[in-house]
């Protein structure tokens, strides 16, 4: 990763938490939510975030 200060990783990092967060939490939500199409929005934006999170992973590992 190319010249990042402490504060910028400390950013970083934070973020991805925060979207492991939201992953787990939106997951729960889908897997109790009884209307299709509610699920159907909790699942997709689960996945969002957990890809949004993997993203972020990939550019420490650069």
């Amino acid at each position: 990763m190319a010249n990042l200060t402490q504060i910028e990783l400390q950013n970083i990092k934070h973020l991805i938490d925060n979207h492991e967060t939201l992953y787990q939490k939106l997951n729960t939500y889908s897997e109790k939510c009884v209307d299709p199409q509610i699920k159907q929005l909790f699942t997709k934006s689960a996945q969002d975030a957990l890809n949004t999170k993997q993203k972020l992973m990939s550019f420490l590992s650069q």
